[in-house]
């Protein structure tokens, strides 16, 4: 069996057929730590500058990964043990988490209530943002690689990441074919073509990608065609609202599930795995996920008890009307993360925005006052996109990991060194929140998302609204209920409905044209069913180091925006 590239010094292996087992590096470490925090730190200033100036926060994984790259070919001896895989894995993690923690887990929930006109709950919001955050990423380390949040699913921006690490390791043919898809990646995304969405479709599941690129062709035509516009009308919402609630019940499901065939939780997992990533035993089993989400239930409601009494709602509310926003508020971060991971493990893009502005929605049903429903937006906020970040950063170590021996202890150990970094990129966005949000905030770049939620709390809720996206829940609960928890068809529809995209649609379906003739095409020799299947396989491998290879470049593109911003 194959070892990682870079074995760190061994410790005594009870494993048999094996004498040593692998120590993943750590994230502590002086050299690799050190350029974790520089990295943070500019992956929270990209990430600050670019969503109160351009709204966007871009995946600035390979941007960490490169520079890890290009350290580790200095000429100094501490700076050579960055040529390991797996501490450009750890740094990369830190500078894509620190990005979108600042983004869009800090500076977005605290800009509600300063566009709102109360600066004076900024830092208690920022407080619980903080602690959103915090929750929101502990929840993912439990439950990644579950039957509900499956390391072998798509996570793309994870495989873009290990396959530019992978790809600057070995050089070559794959080198090669990643450097030209990046190349037409940036260039597709210069002119304005949204090439990240074709990567993707070379990496997912089809059939949910199938109903993505529908609602991306949906939402974009609608207008033209129905005279529709589909998001002013709320019916994405609706179908999102329908879906949602199919997946929640869903994932109930899986959590009952105590016996998982295939699967190994804890110290019953294998300890020495084989090469095919497909092959892999799961590490969380039914009990753990179970666990894992009745705990962030639980945590989410005592951050909800600390916003609301740093927030003043004490004297605003009744005992009764406390609790219940209490409730809302745990049980609304949950629901968020998690519809927000499921899109982005399938898709790439994660509706964020458009779930939030649902919770808000039913706050204003539900008749919340002002200042409360405001509290309440910007700790559900707070929650979903560092969920989907740390799932792709854990997608890419999987990935990295995958050929270790005994692979079973060297994935944990090193998806708990992620963890770390991830943290550490966390606190150094909070500080640079922290410092500058005043400056931004006082100069007039707020994000552009904060001012369309306080455009809704003070506007209010038209009664027709309510209608429109129960009418809407439905078909968003029937296309959920149909496709199963492992396709999400409901989510990806109402994904692609939210994000809207021009000619995101025709890019993802166009893809998965050519991704199912490629395919086709491979298999134009093979006689048997394991000819077949292998072929496929090859040509899934093939396809998703394109796929990578243009989100790379997309990326690229994204974080060149920051010229533009400043």
């Amino acid at each position: 069996m194959p070892r990682t590239s870079s074995p760190p010094a061994g410790t005594p292996d009870d494993a048999p057929g094996t004498s040593t087992v692998e120590r993943h590096p750590r994230a502590l470490e002086p050299v690799t730590a050190i350029l974790i925090v520089l990295l943070s730190v500019l992956g929270s200033v990209i990430g600050v500058v670019l969503i109160t100036s351009l709204g966007v926060s871009p995946n600035t994984a390979v941007i960490g990964a490169m520079v890890a790259m290009i350290v580790g070919r200095v000429p100094v001896g501490a700076l050579l043990k960055m040529r390991s895989l797996q501490r450009q894995n750890l740094v990369q993690s830190a500078i894509s988490g620190s990005t979108f923690a600042a983004a869009n887990s800090l500076m977005t929930p605290i800009a509600v209530p300063f566009a709102l006109g109360r600066t004076d709950l900024v830092w208690p919001m920022l407080g619980g943002a903080a602690i959103g955050l915090a929750v929101d990423s502990w929840v993912l380390y439990r439950v990644f690689d579950s039957k509900l949040l499956p390391a072998s699913n798509a996570w793309p921006a994870g495989v873009a990441a290990a396959e530019t690490i992978k790809a600057g390791d070995t050089g070559g043919k794959k080198a090669v074919v990643l450097g030209i898809s990046a190349v037409a990646g940036l260039a597709g995304a210069l002119m304005k073509l949204p090439t990240s969405a074709a990567g993707v479709a070379f990496l997912g599941n089809i059939w949910a990608l199938l109903m993505f690129g529908i609602g991306l062709l949906v939402a974009q035509y609608a207008p033209s065609v129905l005279h529709v516009d589909l998001s002013a009308e709320y019916v994405p919402h609706g179908i999102m609202i329908g879906a949602g609630l199919v997946a929640l019940a869903q994932a109930g499901a899986l959590m009952r599930r105590r016996a998982e065939s295939g699967t190994a939780t804890g110290q019953d997992a294998a300890t020495d795995a084989p090469g095919d990533a497909g092959t892999l035993p799961r590490t969380v089993g039914a009990g753990r996920l179970r666990r894992g989400l009745l705990e962030g239930m639980t945590l989410f409601a005592a951050g909800a008890v600390v916003v609301a009494l740093a927030g003043g709602l004490l004297g605003r509310m009744s005992v009764l009307g406390l609790i219940g926003w209490v409730l809302l508020a745990g049980v609304a971060a949950l629901v968020h993360q998690l519809i927000v991971g499921l899109a982005a493990m399938h898709s790439g893009w994660f509706p964020a925005f458009a779930v939030t502005l649902i919770v808000l929605i039913v706050g204003l049903f539900l008749h919340i006052p002002t200042v409360p429903l405001a509290l309440l937006v910007g700790y559900t906020a707070s929650t979903g996109p560092a969920f989907a970040d740390l799932g792709y950063d854990f997608k890419a170590g999987w990935l990295l990991r995958k050929d270790a021996v005994p692979w079973h202890p060297f994935e944990i150990d090193g998806r708990r060194q992620q963890y770390i970094a991830q943290v550490i990129g966390f606190a150094v966005a909070l500080l640079v929140v922290a410092l500058v949000w005043h400056t931004f905030f006082t100069d007039g770049r707020v994000p552009p998302v904060s001012k369309v939620y306080v455009t809704t709390i003070t506007s209010g809720l038209d009664p027709a609204t309510m209608k429109t996206l129960l009418l809407w829940a439905i078909p968003g609960a029937l296309i959920q209920f149909l496709g199963g928890s492992s396709r999400q068809l409901g989510v990806l529809l109402a994904t692609g409905l939210l994000v809207a995209t021009a000619n995101a649609g025709w890019m993802v379906l166009g893809a998965l044209a050519v991704r199912y003739g490629y395919t086709r095409w491979r298999r134009r020799a093979a006689r048997t069913a394991e000819e077949r299947a292998r072929c496929d396989e090859q040509s899934d491998n093939e396809m998703s180091l394109v796929g990578a290879g243009l989100i790379a470049g997309s990326s690229l593109n994204d974080i060149g925006k920051l010229t533009k911003a400043l």
